[in-house]
């Protein structure tokens, strides 16, 4: 008998919150909220329902999505992609300020954007003017439909393109009385619609709940299953398992995906919220459970369907006419400001104003931190003589909590070691009079610690500084910063710190590399890790 394959949760890693996947033939789709990196909502494709690579972007053009002004956080939430008649419709929230900065004192709008093909590329998005979050695109059984956002379960009429509002919206199902109902799919099977919603905020104590009609409009009953998913054990490797979708197989089996982060040394998820994936089980009188009602599992049967990796890409040489689908810019970029032409070999970032701890800043390169152990390098070759001007590595959560390893200009050219704990910089470590040659810069990642180097020959490193427990590179790590939703990113940037220059910041490579990469997709190593240092008791709830 052919021994049956395994699969490690999360089976996406890293920061991809509030997954939505559909099945086209043989072949899946997934996409994942994005917040305030461009370019928007990425699209992952699977073959085997485990291994996913990215293929594309619903919104790559920035002329499509403007969140040069968006706050940390904000910008597109929860989107949901569907396959009707051959066209493909994703629908997010765009999650804005206001704040009434020109004129803008709206809260939420949903988007729509189409293609034929399901990577895209896809229409500029079409704005509804419906003041919720998290929908999702639901077709009923005589072709009518609708746009399901929260509260609970609400539905909204659409037109017959899906592009246009058609009618006023009425909540079906509220959920079950717990916090934040969010995060709603509406499907139906077997002569019963269900309805699946979120509830118990996006942090610790996130789970689904479920209920069941007759007939669209309801009266919707409660599961006597639910909550069909969440952890129980504060004490888990797995923890905030919410937000999900079912996917029926080629084969006619049913499954989950969800999201779920991992603990890092207590009740912190540096990488931010994770998406996987677990089987679903029908009862006789057509209830359900995911994961027979355990709660996230580390480690599960694959589905039986051909293996499928995707080569992960950790290195980049920067010689290709375009940047690669991993990398994401905080904010829209400004594309006179950057090149992969201008010297070729090297991508160029030009300094200007907008330091990492501003809004305004703009070509803050990242991509996402995908274990809780690794190791990220590159070589910059920068020579300021102004004060502010600076470019280098950066282990980046948001404008107010970051780490950079920076060559800057502050009264002569150095190399420093800065961190923003909370709204703040503080200088950890500096090296005066730096040679005026290419420098590498390295960090090293083991759980909570970050060690940091620099060298001149990428062979003898020399020590930067080091840092333990950086707590404030979580969701959890700042409890007075309002929404903290995405996750730990690593890459480059250069600025000017507000000298008004514009300096070139070439950087001829950057490296990412996994390290315990065998360890940590194995549940004996999820447990050990889990069994580190914990934090007393759980943090504070997030709610969108």
């Amino acid at each position: 008998m052919d021994e049956k394959r395994v699969y490690h949760n999360p089976v996406q890693r890293g920061f991809f919150p509030d997954p939505s996947v559909i099945r086209v033939g043989d072949d899946y789709y997934m996409v994942n909220s994005s917040f305030q990196y461009f370019p928007a909502i990425p699209i992952s494709h699977s073959r085997d329902m485990v291994h996913w690579h990215i293929v594309g972007h619903a919104i790559a053009d920035p002329e499509y999505l403007d969140l040069s002004d968006i706050r940390d956080s904000h910008g597109i939430w929860a989107p949901d992609i569907s396959c009707v008649d051959g066209k493909y419709y994703i629908f997010a929230t765009l999650r804005l300020n206001a704040d009434g900065v020109r004129g803008n004192n709206v809260m939420r709008r949903q988007l729509v954007m189409t293609a034929d093909r399901p990577e895209g590329p896809y229409s500029r998005p079409v704005c509804l003017e419906e003041d919720n979050i998290d929908p999702s695109h639901f077709v009923d059984r005589d072709g009518a439909r609708y746009m399901v956002v929260a509260p609970g379960a609400t539905l909204v009429p659409l037109g017959a393109d899906s592009l246009s509002l058609a009618g006023a919206a009425g909540n079906v199902w509220p959920g079950t009385g717990e916090r934040c109902p969010e995060g709603p799919h509406l499907f139906w099977k077997d002569g019963w619609y269900y309805a699946m919603v979120a509830e118990g905020g996006t942090g610790y104590g996130h789970g689904i709940n479920v209920a069941r009609a007759d007939s669209l409009y309801g009266k919707y009953e409660p599961s006597p299953l639910n909550p069909v998913m969440r952890q129980t054990d504060p004490d888990a490797f797995l923890q905030r398992a919410g937000h999900g979708k079912l996917v029926q197989d080629q084969n006619g089996k049913w499954w989950c995906y969800y999201l779920c982060s991992r603990a890092n040394q207590g009740h912190y998820t540096t990488v931010g919220r994770e998406t996987a994936l677990d089987p679903v089980e029908w009862t006789e009188d057509g209830w359900f459970t995911v994961n027979g009602g355990r709660g996230p599992s580390l480690e599960q049967e694959a589905p039986d369907l051909p293996e499928q990796v995707f080569e992960r890409k950790g290195y980049d040489d920067f010689t290709g006419e375009k940047l690669g689908p991993d990398w994401e810019f905080v904010r829209n970029p400004d594309n006179g400001s950057w090149s992969l032409r201008e010297r070729p070999g090297c991508l160029r970032i030009w300094t200007r104003d907008g330091q990492l701890n501003e809004i305004r800043a703009k070509n803050t390169l990242v991509r996402r931190e995908q274990e809780l152990c690794y190791t990220a390098e590159t070589k910059v070759e920068f020579y300021p003589d102004r004060d502010g001007e600076q470019a280098g590595l950066t282990c980046y959560y948001s404008t107010a909590t970051y780490i950079r390893l920076a060559v800057c200009w502050e009264g002569g050219r150095k190399l420093q070691l800065v961190i923003n704990r909370n709204h703040g910089e503080e200088l950890v470590a500096e090296v005066p009079d730096i040679e005026s040659v290419p420098v590498y810069l390295k960090v090293e990642v083991e759980h909570l610690a970050r060690s940091f180097y620099y060298s001149y020959d990428g062979e003898t490193w020399l020590d930067a500084g080091r840092l333990e427990r950086c707590v404030f590179l979580c969701d959890e790590g700042v409890p007075d910063d309002p929404k903290r939703h995405t996750g730990t990113m690593v890459g480059i940037y250069a600025n000017n710190g507000g000298c008004g220059s514009r300096k070139p910041a070439d950087f001829s490579f950057f490296r990412y590399e996994d390290r315990e990469e065998k360890d940590s997709n194995s549940s004996a190593c999820a447990i050990r890790k889990a069994a580190l240092t914990r934090s007393p008791a759980p943090c504070a709830y997030l709610c969108s």
